[in-house]
């Protein structure tokens, strides 16, 4: 399979100078590289965001901002990125690559606890009360990539910020095949992958596909 995504990488529109910036960076300055969502998956999701008209999306899990900028890159004039991301430590890295990829004004950081900032955020939206949020407040795309023990709680959280007919990609829904294994790993990150899987497949509310790139991406389309 190595040769065949190598030659889809050769034949897919190149990163820019600002993400070759970040990979080196990540590589340098981080000991988890593989976290990176990569060439392929980072085009992909750059043309969903332009395929979709999305205005405004949501981040669960900066890293050091490959993703953030692949996404944010795709939105129109007026768009905007809020991204979410546990680590303080990678605060001036993630910083720097928006400032390089000229985005900066399109992309707000914020450092802490995610379910505690959609806490937050879902308070600014009127949805803490259990009223509907503002259409112009909810999020036409959320991206989901933080820990991946606690998807089905960032699921339950991010859905009604999504608008109808919006968008939840959540990566790493393969997590390296083990998902597919019998027995099932007893591990927390795979239990907890396997669950949100299992959700989203019996969940009326959405369809979804998962796409066999890298190491999983659930495309889940929320109905209308």
């Amino acid at each position: 399979m190595e040769h065949i995504y190598k030659y889809i990488e050769e034949h897919a529109t190149p990163q820019s100078e600002a993400l070759n910036w970040v990979v080196r960076q990540t590589h340098i300055r981080t000991n988890h590289a593989r976290m990176l969502s990569g060439a392929l998956q980072g085009q992909l999701m750059r043309m969903l965001v332009q395929m979709t008209g999305a205005r405004r999306i949501l981040e669960l899990g900066t890293f050091t901002g490959y993703s953030a900028i692949c996404l944010a890159s795709g939105l129109p004039e007026e768009g905007h990125l809020d991204t979410l991301e546990l680590n303080d430590e990678l605060e001036d890295l993630i910083l720097e690559g928006f400032e390089r990829a000229g985005l900066a004004d399109k992309i707000a950081l914020h450092i802490g606890d995610c379910k505690q900032t959609l806490g937050r955020f879902r308070e600014e939206m009127g949805l803490a009360e259990g009223s509907e949020a503002d259409p112009e407040k909810l999020y036409d795309i959320v991206y989901m990539d933080a820990n991946k023990r606690e998807y089905c709680e960032y699921y339950d959280l991010v859905f009604d910020m999504v608008r109808p007919g919006g968008l939840i990609l959540a990566d790493n829904v393969l997590w390296d095949g083990k998902v597919c294994q019998d027995p099932l790993p007893q591990d927390k990150q795979t239990l907890g992958i396997a669950r949100f899987n299992d959700l989203v497949r019996d969940d009326p509310r959405v369809e979804s596909v998962i796409l066999p790139l890298r190491d999983g991406l659930n495309v889940i389309h929320k109905r209308l």
